[in-house]
């Protein structure tokens, strides 16, 4: 069996998880989620444990199983606790800041960039040169959070740009003059 696979997950209090055929439904404080997934594959619930059987032991289903398993584990801790990534900005004159909804990156660019989250999203400026995405979709603050480092990536000789907060950047020398 898959090792994530064959794991149980713990539906915490007040999480509401709802099966219908391939289409799974979680409700939690913060919100609701729902993904359809193949129809061959079981999803049990038993008190407050979930589990997902497969139907065969090809590779493709196993490597499925341990996939499914996970994005339903992450919807059910998506809509109890929610997900957050942070991102440091790096550099001399770069600045970013709230325009409405709106984020406005100012990277020393010709023009400044403006990155609009969706409503379910969340972007925060916490301290200076500090940005902060959060929401109840793992994959959705991922994705801008990748989307906001892509305006101005950290470049290796200087450290210059948008880093995630846990990333840690291999610094290059630079150029040796005559030795």
């Amino acid at each position: 069996m898959s090792k994530i696979g064959k794991k149980s997950i713990t539906i915490p209090d007040g999480v509401k998880v709802d099966i219908k055929g391939s289409l799974v439904s979680v409700e939690g404080k913060l919100g609701k989620l729902s993904r359809s997934f193949k129809d061959e594959f079981k999803i049990e619930t038993e008190g407050n444990q979930l589990t997902v059987i497969r139907p065969t032991d090809t590779k493709n289903d196993k490597a499925y199983h341990g996939l499914m398993r996970q994005l339903i584990a992450n919807m059910i801790s998506g809509v109890s606790q929610g997900f957050s990534k942070e991102l440091h900005i790096n550099g001399v004159g770069f600045s970013a800041e709230m325009k409405g909804n709106s984020l406005m990156l100012n990277m020393g660019y010709s023009h400044p960039y403006l990155i609009t989250p969706s409503n379910d999203l969340k972007i925060e400026i916490p301290a200076n040169l500090k940005i902060k995405v959060s929401g109840i979709d793992k994959q959705k603050v991922g994705q801008l959070a990748a989307r906001i480092r892509e305006v101005y990536p950290p470049e290796p000789y200087k450290g210059k740009g948008i880093k995630y907060a846990d990333e840690l950047i291999t610094r290059k020398a630079g150029k040796k003059v005559g030795q």
